[in-house]
């Protein structure tokens, strides 16, 4: 029985690794809407569709798709899948758990760094012919300051990797993880009470759940000092939009560094073109090297799954 895979038509989908490594039919379909995704799985019968994430797959979406064993995901998260719905329709959902870890901690640590040394404003001055140090904010040093963490999985803990090199303490909320794992990177534990007297500056990590929707909000930002900055580049809703807004503007932060937003692109957000915020466009986790390693990941994972095997990185859904 041959296979029938479909990709969606993004440009981080590399069609060749999925030929190469599955005795598959695959195609490249565009699939810009929920109700595209069904008819395209319906009209060619597909086992398996593998996306980017940009669909929200629910309950109703996954009902009836009667051929589909398995739905891929190049990403960490997959918070747009009802991976409980997924489970009971029979269906396998696949990401690519490890595949940008370096990029994206080195990429939440550069905006800490531009955020805290105000580097993209100073970059615009100069470039207006302003050669003035002091024409900016107040730039305060970093060394002997709390980075907090928000969620400490792989990419947090390559972050606190980076960061320490700068003389900085580092300390994470994470229920998840017991106080001896972070001790073993260098990282103190903390509760969330804990975390927003001890921080100086937040990174937040965590993935987007009901648990964590909203978590960082005006309490967690009121507690942070001045000079404080924010940095995101977990999932944009973990992050109250308005009431970083509304901190940035009363000068309670200095700054954020934000590489998701609740809606992306972030058409409607008053956030991007701030001076006070150096925002990029969920570019953490690209190198060409990470493109090439989600793909083959969920490659060899549907591999497996046609072969009748366990594949290595189905979603668990417990922790963050």
């Amino acid at each position: 029985m041959t296979r029938r895979v479909l990709l969606d038509d993004d440009p981080k989908l590399a069609p060749t690794v999925f030929r190469d490594r599955l005795d598959a039919d695959v195609d490249v379909v565009a699939m810009p809407s929920v109700e595209r995704f069904r008819d395209a799985v319906r009209e060619r019968e597909a086992d398996a569709v593998v996306t980017n994430g940009r669909l929200t797959v629910t309950r109703d979406v996954l009902a009836g798709l009667d051929s589909l064993v398995a739905l891929g995901q190049t990403s960490i998260g997959v918070d747009n899948v009802d991976v409980a719905a997924a489970a009971d329709e029979g269906i396998t959902v696949l990401r690519a758990p490890d595949y940008c870890v370096d990029e994206v901690a080195t990429h939440a640590a550069s905006l800490l760094l531009a955020c805290v040394r105000d580097v993209p404003a100073q970059d615009d001055r100069v470039a207006d012919g302003t050669w003035d140090p002091w024409a900016g904010r107040e730039l305060h040093r970093l060394r002997g300051d709390t980075v907090g963490l928000v969620s400490f999985g792989d990419i947090a803990r390559e972050t606190a990797a980076r960061l320490r090199g700068f003389g900085v303490d580092v300390a994470a909320y994470d229920p998840y993880v017991d106080a001896e794992t972070m001790a073993e990177h260098g990282v103190e534990k903390a509760d969330a009470g804990g975390l927003r007297e001890a921080a100086d500056h937040l990174s937040v990590h965590a993935p987007l759940t009901e648990e964590t929707r909203g978590l960082v909000d005006a309490a967690w930002l009121d507690a942070l000092p001045e000079r404080g900055v924010v940095v995101n580049t977990g999932r944009g809703g973990v992050v109250d939009e308005a009431d970083l807004r509304a901190a940035l503007d009363a000068g309670d932060i200095a700054a954020a560094g934000l590489d998701v937003f609740a809606d992306e692109p972030p058409t409607d957000s008053p956030l991007p073109g701030r001076d006070d915020v150096v925002a990029t466009p969920h570019s953490g986790w690209y190198s060409e090297e990470a493109r090439r390693e989600a793909n083959a990941t969920v490659a060899a994972d549907l591999a497996r799954v046609f072969a009748g095997e366990a594949p290595a990185n189905d979603v668990a859904p417990d922790g963050w």
